[in-house]
């Protein structure tokens, strides 16, 4: 097999108009936040995403700080948060002074149950006397989560969502795009995600008065006087007008990335589809509609298999690929959080290797990934 290129995970995929609207931030020396391209970049994602308002941030963490802070979570409260994550849809509740619990995925979408959902509601108003102050729902890999059933969970017992959409941009569930969906979505466009604008989020908000307060918790929550004075503490989230020029440009070929994601999906799938002990990851019910900003693969341990020694040789191979997230709960930072569920996200971890699957893979590409992979299954 001759040797290519380094293909990595998720590269940086450039439309074109980027450099245009980067140089006219410069032409105009608007470089810092704020600024006429961070307006057409919120504007941009409002129509794509059918949002009523989006407020650009210096990073998807960001975004999900914010929606913490404008859900009133504060110290001594508890938060609800899916497990099988990125540790940045966790961190955010320790920065409010909160404390974080911990709920296993369903197999299906690999997200937050909801019937483990309700049952931790029910067992931390017994254990403390209150209910959680939020809940963090994830989408995980741009998979969908089973959101009908979260949010009649949250509705039922009054429980704000502050929904990760961090890696579903352009995925939708049941005709609806991923981040609408709880009282706040939060989006990223961190340089691997399927846009960027090198580092950057965004939070999906409901009201002008909620999109103007995490405006004003984003510029260091200044109050409106001749000097400078601050009644609450604030932070400095906005995104640059130079970050957001970088976004307009992406914006233009969003659709097309989310196409070629799926297609290499389904190349993937196709290719996979007669190797024994390995499966891929699908939409499990009509609805789910995954932008597949990662692929990602389940190894059968019965094969002998498994996805350590699969990613170490890809390595070899100048392929870069990662395993799937490890679960919250089984981070040493957060041992001693509480945790509701059994051993699903636990066996994923196990058993899940995410694929290289950037919209600037060629077809040889695809097929060299493939075939590295195949030669492990089959040697």
């Amino acid at each position: 097999m001759t040797m290519k290129p380094r293909i990595f995970l998720s590269y940086v995929d450039m439309g074109g108009t980027e450099k245009k609207w980067v140089d006219e931030a410069f032409r105009t020396e608007w470089i810092v936040p704020l600024g006429p391209n961070v307006d057409e970049f919120e504007h941009r994602l409002e129509k794509y995403l059918g949002a009523p308002y989006v407020v650009a941030l210096s990073a998807g963490t960001a975004a999900i700080h914010l929606g913490l802070v404008l859900a009133g979570v504060g110290v001594g409260d508890e938060v609800i948060c899916q497990s099988f994550t990125f540790a940045a849809s966790a961190n955010p509740i320790v920065y409010q002074g909160a404390k974080p619990v911990f709920v296993d995925s369903e197999p299906d979408s690999w997200n937050m149950s909801p019937e483990l959902l309700e049952e931790a509601i029910i067992d931390r108003k017994h254990k403390t006397g209150r209910y959680p102050k939020a809940i963090i729902p994830v989408h995980l890999y741009g998979m969908p989560a089973k959101m009908d059933e979260i949010m009649a969970v949250a509705d039922k017992y009054g429980i704000l969502v502050v929904e990760d959409a961090a890696e579903a941009l352009g995925s939708e569930y049941k005709g609806k795009k991923c981040g609408l969906f709880g009282r706040f979505g939060c989006l990223s466009f961190n340089g691997n995600k399927i846009i960027t604008t090198s580092g950057g989020g965004a939070l999906i908000c409901h009201s002008e008065e909620e999109a103007a307060r995490a405006k004003f918790y984003a510029t260091q929550a200044r109050e409106q006087r001749p000097y400078y004075y601050h009644e609450v503490i604030g932070y400095n989230y906005r995104m640059s007008n130079v970050c957001a020029g970088i976004g307009c440009g992406q914006m233009d070929v969003l659709a097309e990335h989310v196409k070629r994601r799926k297609a290499n999906h389904a190349f993937y799938t196709e290719v996979f589809n007669d190797i024994a002990g390995l499966s891929v990851q699908q939409n499990p019910y009509d609805g789910f509609d995954s932008n597949f900003w990662l692929s990602t693969v389940l190894i059968d341990p019965k094969t002998g298999k498994d996805p350590e020694t699969a990613r170490r040789i890809m390595a070899d191979a100048a392929v870069e690929t990662r395993r799937l997230w490890r679960p919250m709960h089984m981070q040493p930072v957060y041992k001693d959080a509480p945790y509701y569920g059994g051993k699903c996200c636990e066996t994923l971890f196990d058993r899940g290797l995410c694929l290289p699957s950037g919209s600037n893979l060629s077809k040889s590409d695809l097929q060299y990934v493939a075939d590295v992979l195949i030669d492990y299954m089959k040697g």
